[in-house]
């Protein structure tokens, strides 16, 4: 079993790039009609391919020597079926719109498809397979009639983390072109994933120069950080700080000192996705940051908030509405129809009979996913900075 563990192992490292086109069996280049690849695809990779009309998803091994393999998209499990040249076929079920993670399970070990391009999430390299929306979807899409911006790459060392971080920072095409000074949104990304997503997964880049380009809106720096501290026996954190700590204290000043920013609080924004998004409450407002950021958002990311604790969760800092209300220019809270299990909307209401002002964006028919995220993130980028 081990043997044939490994020997899959290469197979499906192998990939068609290295067998060979003429070299494949007919299976693995008689494509199912009215399919395409799926824009997540490494180059040249003919599978996984998807069905615009069937929203199904198609994957094929060459895996002779293979007794069972599966593709796992979330919590789906889709059976295999072995022809007589070693080909694996799979048909998934119609699937929804938007970005999924997948496995691949050959005898019993999980892979990662080289077929696919790498995302992180669930805290490993998933592949990643897109089920693409219509023209709604647009907004999120490379537009190559717009200015685009870039996104920068940068280490910088925390001495509080006691090791180097890395941040991805957008800069607005115009970036370039002057002097100008911008107001700056610190995005976070969930659990199990990394400062990437918002990237690879989630598009920033992309939904902010269509947005910038149509006046939708403002332009802004996005600075997309680290949810997590690396601690190992050599890398140990500060005792007592905390990731917020490396936010305000460290992370800010280096972005105001790196790039054209508007440093006050003002121009000032935090937001993130999931637990990024009880970080950035964590951050402003149990940490009484509220004189560094005037905007703060929340992706899926506020639970717990009901009538008995609306007034003591965050430090207190919900206590007295009217002066949360003269603090805050924008609460901004996102999430799907289908997350009930986090009861978001009724951490909402209870906001709102405290006397909160927030504003709120619901995605139909999406649960805890990267299109929740996107089209959130959308909604609230046309109302940041706004005078």
């Amino acid at each position: 079993m081990k043997t044939n563990i490994l020997i899959g192992l290469a197979l499906l490292l192998a990939g068609p790039a290295l067998l060979g086109q003429n070299q494949l069996p007919k299976a693995m280049t008689d494509y199912e009609k009215g399919t395409f690849p799926s824009e997540t695809n490494v180059l040249r990779a003919e599978y996984p391919r998807v069905d615009p009309v069937t929203m199904k998803a198609y994957f094929k091994f060459h895996l002779p020597l293979a007794h069972t393999v599966t593709v796992n998209i979330g919590n789906d499990v889709f059976k295999g079926t072995k022809d007589m040249d070693g080909v694996w076929s799979i048909e998934t079920d119609p699937l929804v719109v938007g970005f999924h993670y997948y496995f691949v399970n050959v005898d019993g070990a999980r892979l990662t498809d080289s077929n696919s391009m790498s995302y992180f999430g669930y805290s490993v390299n998933a592949g990643g397979i897109e089920v693409p929306e219509g023209p709604e979807g647009d907004y999120y899409r490379f537009n190559k009639n717009v200015p685009h911006g870039q996104i920068r790459s940068l280490n910088y060392y925390s001495d509080i983390n006691g090791t180097y971080r890395h941040v991805n920072v957008y800069v607005p095409a115009s970036y370039e072109k002057g002097k100008k000074k911008y107001p700056v949104l610190y995005l976070l990304h969930g659990m199990g994933e990394n400062e990437n997503g918002w990237v690879n997964q989630g598009h920033v880049d992309f939904i902010l120069d269509n947005m910038i380009a149509s006046g939708e809106a403002e332009e802004m720096i996005v600075v997309i950080m680290s949810g997590d501290i690396r601690t190992t026996p050599e890398i140990r954190s500060v005792q007592g700080k905390t990731v917020s700590d490396i936010y305000v204290d460290e992370l800010v000043p280096m972005i105001d000192r790196t790039f054209r920013t508007l440093p006050d609080r003002e121009h000032r924004a935090m937001a993130g996705l999931s637990r990024g998004g009880m970080q950035t409450t964590t951050t402003v407002l149990t940490a009484h940051n509220q004189d560094k950021f005037a905007w703060i958002a929340t992706l899926s990311g506020l639970f717990g908030i009901n009538d008995d604790n609306v007034k003591t969760v965050f430090d207190g800092a919900l206590a007295d509405p009217v002066s949360f209300n003269r603090q805050m220019r924008l609460f901004h809270i996102s999430w799907g129809t289908e997350e009930n299990s986090f009861r978001i909307g009724e951490s909402v209401e209870a906001l709102k009979k405290q006397g909160i002002n927030c504003v709120t964006y619901v995605s139909e028919g999406t649960s805890h996913e990267w299109l929740t995220w996107r089209r959130g993130f959308h909604d609230l980028a046309g109302k940041l900075f706004k005078k």
